[in-house]
């Protein structure tokens, strides 16, 4: 099996990410102990753009994407009570790792994103790799690369997201992220009988318990 070094013991000074058409309202992260090296081009140290037009004026929200919202909110203060909420986007911690929701509403897309690795120092054959997960193990959540970096990501439409999709998503998009030079797995599925699946289906029935319970006190 192909492994990989551990590679962002604290991975971004600053993410920007601006969309292209309609606001996407990203929370900065945190600086790191660590700094990293300055990308080429332009951009100043730390900083990561995944697109480089300026938000469009905020829009009105119709209330079914609103209600949806404040699930995807629900979602994420049960797994971090700290976690940042800028605009209709979100930056949150899950077991040490950094997490970022980020929304447009207009176009009624969302995702779940996490940082991973330096595309510099990924071993040899490691792109090929990752594209092999992509069609079996990574699932729901893949694996994406964009300014140099390798990411986790899940992506849904907005008006058809439940609050079981948003839960399973967040935990895929982590699982892609922890396990990156091992098994590759979103943890939804595993092959060959492993217990993964079953991990993965009993952390998803206890977040959602949590949820339900929060909503009746």
């Amino acid at each position: 099996m192909l492994r990989f070094p551990y590679l962002l013991p604290a991975v971004v000074a600053a993410l920007i990410l601006p969309a292209a058409a309609h606001a996407q309202d990203v929370p900065p992260v945190e600086a790191p102990s660590e700094t990293l090296p300055a990308p080429e081009g332009p951009l100043a140290e730390g900083e990561f753009l995944l697109e480089e037009e300026a938000p469009a004026a905020p829009v009105e929200i119709n209330p079914e994407v609103t209600a949806i919202l404040e699930q995807m909110d629900e979602v994420i203060k049960a797994l971090d009570a700290k976690a940042m909420r800028t605009g209709n986007s979100w930056q949150f911690t899950l077991k040490e790792r950094v997490m970022l929701v980020v929304t447009d509403t207009t176009a009624g897309r969302m995702r779940i994103i996490t940082p991973i690795a330096l595309i510099a120092e990924l071993p040899e054959g490691a792109m090929a790799r990752l594209m092999q997960a992509n069609f079996d193990t990574a699932l729901d959540a893949r694996y994406a690369v964009a300014q140099n970096l390798v990411w986790g990501a899940f992506i849904h439409p907005l008006d058809t997201l439940t609050q079981r999709d948003f839960a399973s998503g967040i935990l895929q998009t982590h699982s892609i992220g922890e396990t990156f030079g091992t098994t590759f797995s979103s943890g939804a599925i595993s092959f060959g009988g492993g217990d993964s699946g079953a991990i993965f289906e009993e952390q998803l029935k206890d977040l959602l318990e949590e949820l339900e319970k929060n909503a009746t006190t």
